[in-house]
């Protein structure tokens, strides 16, 4: 299954959650990737799952090698709190975006 093809499963099996929007068509930061309640939570960028976690989940995920910290401008600035998995990874690309998701909620 390509990177396209998984992605398209997660916003498939999470556009029935309250306040998530598709990705949306454009070239601007974070145009491709689901939002909840306006805040980007993931997204799709050159075949790889780039989430926003807790930073401590995030270094426990890149401490077993199942990512880097999110990088948008390949500057080194990386994103603490996003997390970069590359198609190979081990890790469920459905249960972290639903972390990611839940991490993003607002708390009612």
């Amino acid at each position: 299954m390509t990177p396209e093809e998984r992605f398209a499963g997660i916003v498939a099996a999470l556009l029935t959650e309250p306040g998530v929007t598709p990705p949306q068509a454009g070239s601007s930061f974070g145009s491709n990737g689901m939002k909840v309640s306006g805040k980007l939570f993931a997204m799709l960028t050159s075949g790889k799952l780039v989430l926003k976690l807790p930073r401590a989940r995030v270094d426990a995920l890149i401490g077993a090698g199942q990512g880097t910290r999110f990088d948008p401008r390949k500057n080194g600035r990386v994103m603490k709190e996003w997390i970069s998995l590359e198609p190979a990874s081990d890790e469920d690309w459905l249960s972290l975006a639903r972390e990611a998701l839940a991490f993003l909620t607002p708390k009612r």
